[in-house]
């Protein structure tokens, strides 16, 4: 494999004083206790790093995490993307209290890989160094690390290091490499300005590429900012990929805006929540079940955050149990679909579960409601096929714009066209201006079915109307589809002669009636209105008066409307469209000659014999076509 081809990340873990940091010294020259407290205590407080060529070529970054107990969320925060643990546990001591709970945060990361070293070696002699050997070997049984290679090593003597370097290089060649083809997504774990280059973040890049002037998002904050160089363990280089220690040099924010715990990635991949679907499983061993909406301290990726958990399933969770569940945080985090977890007690600081996320863009479920615990097992269990067509079916006729799918799934890129190319047959995948919206072909199939019984019952109950227009039939429907999925509907109904359209109106062939019998009927309305002058009827008095045929009559008085011919002028009054043009005529040669209008004048202009219950809508409606402005109890002519 070329050089620097491939990177991981090797963690250390194990109890305080067990010879971390010296190992990580004794492998790479580097000593990762950098601030003045670690020198002058001889304890590691926060997160060290270095880096270890493998004579595969191989580039491991490795961090060295604090084993104190007080230290435990800066241990997290350095686990955090790890693809190998190195549990070092001191030959002269055995196993300690942050032995077992640092294996257990490892094992509840999920990190699968591993190598226990036996430190201090020369502190003991062989004997003492068997039996310390059966004791790490008993208390590794059930664990990722049971059949995991246990090194003794000296930092002293460097025994063990040639040994812990070749077996350290063979599983980094077999260790998948983190997703490049992701977006690029990166936890802060620190945050400082450098003198002459400003602003600098650090932490593990989980996925994806970063170049230099590439426009980055700043999370949770929504924060745009942009890259000016970047150092992958202080070498300048042009591009950084995941699975390495990274550090960006940004414009675009301050320091004082970022903390620990802050994401930098790629615009629109993130967006930040307080509500997250999760599966939880908790230690073997517990002081106390943790209890349904107890308080503990949630650690995700860098950040630490207060959460309130709601268990589905029982109101206690054991050792050793599993449960899907919600949490609720008191500031918002931004994560993706498994991404894993730790769970902390703030009182007694006691590492109490961990697991995945189910959904990092949840809101508020409640326990009682079954369908809630389904949908929580399933998205728990599901394949990516399975999730991708649950939340496009889930929305349902309204649709899921492609952003919103892949923020639930954390999909990208060719994997997510890929398996959506799987999903061609049971998907519709539709644009609507820049946006694009995936719905499910059950939900257009069963669109499409309610089109046609919507026709068909409308159909049976105004047997003289011609059909519906688009808007009428839409409303009719029990759900408003979104308009792209409601045309498709449409013209697949179109293109399957399921339905037919003439002009505006849709219909049912067997159902449609004589053209000529519809326009008569249309031209007697017309007739009839026209009839009544300027002082009419009520109209629907007037479409009563169709009998048998008041159906056809109200939709095709409707077309009417429509179509201009006939103007409402209030709620109940219909007037035809003449009659108002030649008012409309008169008044504008009254303003020939004169420079205002009053009512009494529009009265004579119109006719003694129309009421103020005709002459008011009218004139309202020539100020609605902008003929004439109303100035007090007075009217002049608009200027065109």
């Amino acid at each position: 494999m070329p050089a620097l081809e491939k990177s991981i990340v090797i963690g250390t873990a194990g109890h305080i004083d067990h010879g971390k940091t010296a190992l990580v010294k004794a492998l790479t020259g580097i000593d990762t206790d950098r601030l003045k407290e670690e020198k002058e205590r001889g304890i590691t407080i926060d997160i060290g790093f270095a880096k270890l060529l493998l004579p595969s070529g191989i580039l491991a970054s490795i961090v060295d995490v604090p084993g104190h107990e007080r230290f435990i969320r800066n241990m997290v925060a350095g686990a955090s993307g790890i693809d190998l643990v190195i549990l070092v546990i001191a030959a002269d001591e055995g196993i300690m209290p942050q032995t077992k709970e640092h294996l257990a945060i490892c094992e509840l990361l999920g990190i699968k890989e591993g190598v226990v070293v036996l430190t201090k070696t020369d502190l003991v002699d062989e004997e003492w160094l068997s039996l310390v050997k059966s004791e790490v070997e008993e208390f590794l049984k059930g664990t990722f690390l049971e059949n995991a290679p246990i090194i003794p090593f000296s930092s002293v003597t460097l025994q063990g290091k040639d040994e812990l370097i070749k077996i350290l290089d063979e599983k980094a060649k077999a260790i998948k490499g983190k997703a490049a083809d992701l977006p690029f997504r990166l936890p802060i774990d620190g945050v400082f300005t450098i003198k002459g280059f400003g602003l600098v973040v650090r932490g593990t890049a989980l996925s994806g590429e970063v170049r230099i002037n590439q426009e980055l998002m700043l999370y949770p904050h929504k924060k745009k900012v942009k890259v000016r160089s970047i150092q992958v363990h202080g070498t300048p280089v042009e591009v950084a990929s995941a699975g390495r220690r990274v550090a960006l040099n940004i414009s675009g924010a301050e320091k004082e805006e970022i903390t620990r715990g802050d994401v930098i990635a790629e615009e629109g991949v993130l967006e930040p929540s307080q509500w997250l679907d999760i599966s939880i499983k908790t230690l073997k061993e517990l002081s106390y079940p943790i209890k349904n909406f107890e308080n503990l301290m949630f650690y995700i990726g860098t950040s630490e955050v207060l959460g309130k958990i709601i268990l589905f399933n029982r109101d206690h969770l054991e050792a050793s149990s599993e449960d899907v569940a919600q949490i609720f945080l008191s500031k918002p985090v931004c994560c993706w679909r498994r991404d894993r977890f730790i769970l902390r007690r703030p009182g007694t600081n006691e590492t109490v579960a961990g697991g995945w996320v189910l959904n990092p863009l949840s809101q508020r479920r409640k326990r009682t409601k079954p369908w809630e615990k389904r949908e929580l097992e399933f998205i728990s269990k599901a394949s990516d096929e399975e999730l991708l067509l649950y939340y496009i079916n889930k929305k349902g006729t309204q649709g899921i714009e492609i952003k919103n799918l892949q923020l639930h799934t954390a999909l990208f890129g060719k994997t997510l066209e890929s398996l959506l190319e799987k999903l061609s047959t049971k998907i519709i995948i539709l644009k609507a201006g820049e946006e694009t919206f995936l719905f499910s072909i059950e939900t257009l199939t069963k669109l499409k079915e309610e089109i046609l019984e919507k026709l068909l019952k409308f159909h049976q109950n105004n047997p003289f109307s011609p059909g519906l227009t688009k808007e009428l039939l839409k409303s009719r429907l029990s759900s408003f589809p979104r308009e792209i999925l409601f045309e498709k509907a449409l013209e697949e109904l179109l293109s399957e002669e399921k339905i037919f359209k003439e002009r505006e109106i849709y219909y049912l062939r067997e159902y449609k009636k004589d053209s000529t019998a519809i326009e008569e009927l249309k031209k007697q309305i017309e007739e009839k209105f026209f009839k009544e002058g300027l002082t009419p009827r009520d109209y629907e008095e007037i479409l009563y008066e169709f009998g048998k045929d008041f159906k056809a009559a109200e939709e095709l008085f409707k077309v009417l409307l429509r179509e201009g011919r006939l103007v409402k002028l209030t709620e109940k009054i219909v007037v035809h469209k003449r009659y108002l043009e030649e008012i409309e005529r008169k008044v504008r040669e009254f303003f020939q000659k004169n420079s205002e209008l009053t009512v009494s004048d529009f009265k004579k202009i119109v006719g003694e014999g129309v009421s103020r219950k005709y002459l008011i809508p009218m004139l309202e409606y020539l100020d609605k076509q902008k003929i004439t402005l109303r100035l007090g109890d007075k009217r002049v002519l608009r200027k065109a």
